[in-house]
């Protein structure tokens, strides 16, 4: 089987790419190298794949590699890159709650939107097996209402939240028209090895590392479902078994607060953790808690990696790579 994997050489991407190269896949990855945080740890993420003689990588940006000249400078066009796959696992995004508002948000339209768009243009009609899309538990907003069902209304509260949600509306549109069997897999708050360095836990680590304070945005009370980067990659590869236009949470079961997160932190890096609170920040939401109910019915998805076993991986990678 031969896939295409966009957002390849990012934390989840490349995660992805090497479990399907270690399963026997072909993967031919596509990356921009998008500037919001440094190439080389993107390089670094992909020195396995590269390796590789089954994976091969595209270099552009997805709305470029659409355009006569990207796809000249690429050797191929991205119809054509599509059409030579059997999947495709769309995680090519621009990242971040934060950076979303003001001016940015053009970029998160153009990288989130338009070319989730470009890109199920050209598999409608490529014969494509799947079509799995990254989205997030972003989309449903600052809700009291908990667990998050995917059958709640959905109301981002911050503009990254809104691209999420209207690639997945793309998404399902493509499935109800044209039959291209698609899957929209919502993220919770995922950590592990290759984290990026603007994500909780890897600025947590450096700190402490550093034996610096912790800086965290609210009072420490909210809550996440911590996800391990594994669990969501064996949720990725089951996604295909999914009916086409299925929209599916895929969290951890680590629902805790962020103080009792820190505290399970500190327990696993031996250290005392020293927290400086700061204001919460537009955007972030109060809590966060998958209801799996449905992924595990239709892909068999079940979260294996506790809180301190997926910090303690984090810890060690990040200790051995600064």
């Amino acid at each position: 089987m031969r896939a295409v994997v966009t957002g390849c050489a990012g934390f989840i991407g490349s995660s992805l790419t090497d479990r399907l190269l270690a399963e026997g896949w072909g993967v031919l990855g596509i990356d921009s190298f998008e500037g919001y945080y440094a190439r080389d740890i993107k390089e670094a993420n992909l020195l396995e794949a590269r390796r590789h003689p089954a994976f091969s990588l595209v270099e552009g940006d997805l709305i470029e590699l659409a355009s006569s000249d990207g796809a000249m400078r690429a050797g191929g066009s991205l119809r054509e890159i599509v059409g030579s796959a059997d999947h495709i696992y769309h995680l090519a995004a621009q990242p971040g709650v934060r950076g979303s508002w003001g001016r940015s948000f053009e970029t998160y339209v153009r990288n989130n939107v338009l070319a989730t768009q470009l890109l199920l243009e050209c598999a409608k009609d490529a014969g494509i097996a799947s079509f799995v899309c990254a989205s997030s538990s972003s989309v449903y907003g600052d809700t009291a209402t908990l667990p998050m069902d995917e059958t709640a209304e959905c109301r981002p509260f911050s503009p990254y939240g809104v691209t999420k949600l209207a690639s997945e509306h793309l998404a399902r549109l493509y499935a109800r028209n044209f039959g291209l069997p698609t899957v929209s897999l919502r993220f919770f708050t995922v950590y592990g090895p290759r984290q990026r360095p603007d994500m909780a836990f890897n600025r947590f680590i450096r700190a402490a590392l550093e034996d610096l304070p912790i800086e965290v945005f609210g009072d420490g009370s909210q809550t996440r479902d911590f996800t391990f980067v594994s669990d969501i990659v064996d949720g990725i590869v089951a996604a295909p078994a999914a009916p086409p236009g299925s929209v599916l949470n895929l969290g951890g079961g680590s629902r805790v607060t962020l103080s009792e997160a820190l505290e399970v932190l500190g327990t696993v890096m031996g250290r005392e953790i020293r927290v400086q609170l700061s204001a919460a920040q537009a955007g972030d939401v109060k809590d966060t808690w998958a209801a799996v109910a449905r992924a595990r019915e239709a892909i068999g998805f079940q979260p294996k990696v506790d809180l301190a076993s997926g910090l303690a991986a984090e810890y060690e990678w990040l200790r051995t790579t600064l």
